[in-house]
């Protein structure tokens, strides 16, 4: 072998195995979400909010819905600390058991979507940077045994028990102060941690809400927060130009508002929409009838690969609004004495196989008997169960295509 041809092979190896390691830096894939309390939609699309607006447009806006099917089994209310689990474990309150913001039994057997990320193969740090304590030690369950005993790699949160650096205020204002050191420690994590996957919450908007109702003092203090989201959303940006990760952002409200503004908790509809923006690129079931808050989680998990063991796949309800969705909305509903199962179909041609079960060991932390019952194209979007061959009051179903799971109950 010539110098000529040894010096030609030695550099494409070398150019090889430096594309191969850039690779592996550049496709270093992170999250974070932010929670922005209490905002109805109609608002965040009135009110001038640039950081927000700069988000969606690099990938999209969409309004959701909050607080399951109304008048059914998943009914759930529009209280803070429901939204917030609804998102954290896509499921609703039938499954993860918290009621209101007391956090009184929370049934951790629907892992949050910090409990995935602790138990992947690979190491991936988390960080909560919350203006609400609980949102970490009960929500989560840092440290609880019934909640994996996980342990998250960054916190920030408590300064609302803080009476000495953060006393008490008119329209308890402190929460807004509370607020800004949050979103500034945030963004200072990103830059110099970087965590794989972070959650910042801030709570001052719902604050506003209780206090002030609709209004010029509400819509400014929307403005707060969305400058508070542009310290989130320039630190992100700066990280992806100077290490060459990629990012996914989402900003999500949690429940909207009655029609005055103060109060929230049922379920009209102003109270039930809420609105998400992300920097990623969605797909169609990104704005239809089917998006919940529950699709936060299972998207920010298909961006991040973090693989759900399948007992757990069967009980999350919401479907991802970026990558391939086959389809969406699966209902079930008695027919003729059987149960009809219809659907939304975005891929005809996929193979939908339905697996039902008239189990629910999972709430206890067992296992449940699922029963393949059929296939059918995805496009009929509809399939009908014989019950009289399985007689229960109860039954759960999950239709499984090559690039979906979506799950949903039938209670007699």
């Amino acid at each position: 072998m010539t110098n000529s041809l040894k010096s030609k092979r030695s550099f494409l190896m070398g150019a090889v195995m430096l594309m191969a390691v850039s690779s592996v830096f550049a496709g270093k894939r992170k999250s974070v979400f932010v929670i922005v309390d209490g905002i109805p939609a109609d608002v965040i699309e009135r009110v001038h909010t640039p950081a927000i607006d700069e988000i969606s447009n690099q990938g999209g806006y969409s309004r959701a819905f909050m607080g399951g099917k109304e008048g059914g089994y998943s009914q759930t209310p529009t209280i803070s600390a429901v939204c917030y689990n609804s998102l954290l474990t896509s499921t609703w309150v039938n499954k993860h058991n918290v009621w209101g913001n007391g956090i009184e039994a929370p049934n951790y057997n629907y892992w949050t979507i910090f409990r995935i990320a602790k138990n992947q193969k690979r190491d991936v740090s988390t960080a909560i940077f919350s203006t609400w304590e609980d949102n970490r030690t009960k929500l989560v369950g840092e440290g609880k045994p019934d909640a994996g005993a996980i342990k998250l790699d960054y916190a920030y949160d408590g300064m609302e028990l803080d009476d000495k650096n953060y006393p008490k205020e008119k329209d308890n204002l402190q929460i807004l102060k509370i607020d800004e050191a949050v979103a500034d420690k945030a963004a200072q994590s990103i830059r110099t941690e970087a965590p794989d996957l972070t959650w910042v919450y801030l709570q001052y908007t719902d604050d506003a809400g209780h206090h002030f109702g609709n209004g010029e003092k509400f819509d400014g203090y929307v403005k707060d927060a969305d400058n508070q989201v542009s310290r989130i959303w320039e630190a992100v940006k700066e990280r992806e130009q100077k290490s060459g990760e990629e990012w996914m952002v989402v900003v999500v409200t949690d429940h909207g508002r009655k029609d005055d503004g103060y109060s929230h908790g049922g379920h009209s509809d102003r109270e039930r929409t809420v609105w998400y923006a992300t920097n990623q690129k969605p797909n169609a079931h990104f704005n239809n009838q089917y998006n919940s808050i529950l699709d936060v989680m299972p998207s920010i998990c298909r961006y991040m690969n973090f693989e759900i063991p399948q007992p757990l796949k069967s009980e999350i309800e919401g479907v991802s609004f970026i990558g391939k969705t086959d389809l969406v909305g699966v209902e079930a509903a008695k027919a003729n004495g059987n149960i009809n199962l219809t659907w939304k179909a975005y891929n005809p041609k996929a193979k939908a196989t339905v697996y039902m079960s008239t189990t629910n060991n999972y709430k206890t932390g067992g296992a449940d008997q699922w029963i393949k019952v059929g296939t059918v194209k995805a496009g009929a979007e509809n399939f009908t169960v014989d019950t009289s061959k399985y007689p229960s009051d109860f039954y759960k179903f999950s239709v499984v295509t090559p690039n979906t799971q979506n799950n949903c109950w039938y209670v007699d």
